[in-house]
């Protein structure tokens, strides 16, 4: 079964810890209790950015960088947060100073995939081809411009030379070939997908 997997990488470089790129892993929603821990909504499909000690940073509103350190964390038991501790919150008043803000890791250290499993940021960009009878590359289809979790993964296209988007099953049966070092993926639509582009637009009522 094909999957990506989930994380978003900050716009550039950011300039901060040596030029580094920063991805956004998580978004610090809430204190937890009294003891400085922060309840944290998951931005990515990686537990260990959330349990496994270690440097981190964070990210305010106006784009300001700063250094912290995991202590520890886990999963909240029948939500999809994470509760999290980090070096320095000690208290209420602390964690909830730093509600909104963004948990950042480096954009290098990212975990080991197994086969068939994809970084979103890898496929974000990405030429979409039509594969011909023989599996070669053929018509350019658009490029990837986002990536929908809903049941299995959709790929938004920016259809080439058009302003309009496709969604396309993110399945091994459609898009079986994605090939990261030449920058494209290939796809074997099945009959009516791709003219679903051409659909006239419903138009919104007054």
């Amino acid at each position: 079964m094909r999957r990506q997997t989930q994380e978003t990488a900050q716009p550039g470089p950011q300039p901060f810890a040596g030029n580094t790129e920063l991805l956004e892993v998580g978004r610090i929603v809430a204190a937890q209790g009294l003891r400085g821990e922060l309840r944290v909504n998951p931005l990515s499909d990686f537990p260990e950015r959330f349990t496994r000690p270690g440097p981190r940073w964070l990210r305010n509103r106006q784009g300001g960088l700063q250094t912290t350190r995991l202590l520890n964390g886990r999963s909240l038991p029948g939500r999809e947060l994470f509760v999290i501790r980090l070096e320095g919150v000690n208290d209420r008043t602390a964690a909830e100073a730093l509600v909104g803000q963004e948990l950042l890791v480096p954009a290098a250290d990212r975990p080991r995939l197994e086969p068939g499993e994809f970084h979103l940021l890898d496929l974000v960009g990405l030429a979409v081809h039509r594969l011909d009878e023989a599996g070669n590359r053929g018509e350019l289809i658009g490029h990837v411009r986002d990536l929908l979790h809903a049941g299995n993964d959709l790929l938004e296209v920016q259809l080439h030379g058009s302003d309009r988007t496709l969604w396309i099953p993110f399945v091994q049966a459609i898009a079986p070939r994605v090939d990261l070092a030449n920058g494209w993926i290939g796809i074997t639509p099945p009959p009516g997908l791709l003219e679903l582009a051409d659909a006239p637009q419903a138009e919104t009522e007054a």
